[in-house]
């Protein structure tokens, strides 16, 4: 990280991000140019756009490694246009489980911004899961948001306990009292 510090900082000056090189960093075989390119568009975030979407896409449908979805759901997350919410919806049905992942987790560290009417749709969708990595996103959209409201994530787990997962249950549970 501290190699390409440098690269990002001028990146900010210029505030414009550089697909073409985020890109080529993305094809590249060492992962750590994967973790570059998210940690590149989190310090940009502010100049990220709604039709950016696009453009981070294929980081997602390439090289799906938990760790850099989960940094590309917090860059996506934090897109301020409201498309980005009926987006979300969109994925959190998709057959590819690393899109519902993006938007399980999309507003973890919201807080009281959190749109839990969005959170409460998002989850639904993926209850009954079997897969690991769905139902682990679920647990910690609930704990994130626990932190903020614990009544709330409570109330969801009482009223859709039969359709979540021991994992997601745990998860969700963890700062519960």
């Amino acid at each position: 990280r501290s190699i390409y510090k440098d690269i990002i900082r001028e990146a900010k000056k210029s505030k414009s991000i550089d697909w073409q090189l985020l890109n080529e960093c993305w094809n590249n075989d060492c992962r750590e140019f994967q973790y570059f390119v998210c940690d590149y568009l989190k310090a940009l975030q502010k100049f990220l756009v709604f039709d950016d979407i696009d453009k981070i896409r294929p980081f997602i449908k390439t090289k799906q490694w938990w760790d850099t979805i989960d940094s590309l759901d917090t860059v996506i997350g934090n897109i301020n246009d409201l498309r980005v919410d009926d987006l979300m919806l969109e994925w959190s049905v998709s057959d590819d489980i690393w899109f519902r992942r993006i938007a399980i987790n999309h507003q973890r560290g919201r807080k009281d911004k959190t749109d839990t009417v969005l959170l409460e749709k998002i989850l639904i969708n993926n209850l009954n899961n079997n897969e690991f990595f769905i139902n682990e996103a679920i647990g910690w959209a609930l704990r994130d948001y626990s932190k903020t409201n614990t009544d709330w994530v409570k109330n969801f787990i009482a009223k859709y306990k039969p359709g979540l997962s021991t994992l997601s249950i745990r998860e969700a549970s963890k700062y519960l009292k």
